[in-house]
């Protein structure tokens, strides 16, 4: 992340970034393939974020796995970039083939649990702390629910 200019600043260029990278995997329709994260503390809390750009709803850690990259790799890199928590360990709960922004996308969704709270730098993520499973907040992203539902169904 570019931390030479003021978070404000790029906190304000986010939404324009993201409207400039939907556009272009509407056009591209390139193969996506991105990582999500279900946490949760010992308690059993799921930990959900806002982002500063994009839909004003609750989401899952994520993002996209880089070339070459292995995706656990990239889901600790992930969650260590947006919430500053290191992650010894994270499992692999499965994967789920979607679309975002009109290209086609495998979510590698994976599990871990951690005592750390988030710590956020306010420049792509706005707030993300640790909900009750039952209670879980509103507005959330669709995706975010069908892949709790998933992580929910992975451990009947």
């Amino acid at each position: 992340m570019l931390r030479l200019i003021p978070a404000s600043v790029q906190r304000a260029l986010m939404p324009l970034a993201h409207a400039v990278r939907h556009r272009w995997r509407m056009w591209r329709k390139t193969h996506l393939y991105g990582i999500s994260v279900i946490i949760t503390d010992f308690d059993g809390s799921l930990l959900l974020l806002r982002h500063s750009y994009g839909p004003q709803s609750w989401a899952l850690p994520g993002g996209g796995v880089n070339s070459g990259e292995d995706a656990a790799d990239a889901a600790k890199r992930e969650v260590s970039e947006e919430l500053s928590i290191d992650l010894p360990r994270v499992e692999l709960v499965g994967t789920l083939e979607e679309t975002i922004s009109g290209s086609p996308h495998t979510c590698y969704l994976f599990f871990a649990q951690t005592d750390i709270h988030p710590t956020i730098d306010r420049r792509e993520v706005i707030e993300a702390r640790f909900f009750p499973s039952h209670s879980l907040p509103e507005p959330m992203i669709e995706n975010t629910r069908r892949r709790i539902e998933a992580w929910r169904a992975s451990t009947r």
